[in-house]
């Protein structure tokens, strides 16, 4: 049995309505039904023999993407860069997760937000780390506020999540002001734990 098999198992037998789901044989496809798993699964805790698989996994997985280290990148001002890629493959202090009120990930199979990478690429120990610190607060995360979280299975150190303004219809004076507020609240807590941050969007991961 594959590591991916063994997760997918471990996955399914956390759950009483998936019955009579099937293992792929098509890597892709496996990999899409695991990742499936992984974004529809509450934030509780996991086994220690799963999460060491899916440590061995998820690294060999980002590896194979291949990693680039801030450190091989020329600033185009000093302290900034522009890079264009995947932002689950950037070795960094931290990355910057455009992240929901409920802070615990993109609870839609497979989609392709930001959010969901991250929470995916991370491993389902992100969610749970998620879960408690949202617990321990007792209310959702207000617009324009940020959290740091450990990165887990990506390259960086951490994860800075911040909620931004969602916009409908014309763009206003407030919600400028509260994207202003997630901007200085991630650098606030990049400063605070020391660690440098990078700003990104990813499509299509």
């Amino acid at each position: 049995m594959s590591d991916l098999d063994f997760l997918i198992n471990y996955l399914l037998s956390e759950r009483n309505d998936v019955d009579g789901i099937e293992i792929p044989n098509n890597d892709a496809d496996k990999f899409r039904l695991y990742r499936s798993l992984v974004n529809i699964r509450p934030a509780v805790k996991a086994d220690e023999d799963y999460l060491q698989a899916e440590d061995e996994y998820l690294t060999a997985l980002t590896e194979s993407k291949g990693i680039t280290d801030i450190a091989d990148l020329s600033p185009i001002e000093d302290g900034i860069y522009l890079w264009k890629g995947d932002i689950t493959t950037l070795r960094c202090g931290a990355i910057v997760n455009a992240a929901n009120s409920g802070m615990t990930g993109c609870w839609q199979p497979c989609h392709s937000c930001i959010d969901n990478c991250i929470h995916t690429f991370a491993g389902v120990r992100l969610r749970y780390k998620c879960g408690q610190i949202m617990q321990a607060q007792g209310h959702e995360e207000p617009t324009g506020r940020a959290k740091i979280t450990p990165a887990y299975n990506l390259p960086c150190d951490y994860v800075i999540h911040t909620v931004g303004p969602i916009v409908q219809g014309q763009l206003t004076d407030e919600h400028c002001r509260l994207l202003e507020n997630s901007y200085k609240s991630c650098l606030e807590i990049a400063i605070q734990n020391r660690v440098c941050c990078y700003f990104g969007v990813l499509h299509n991961a």
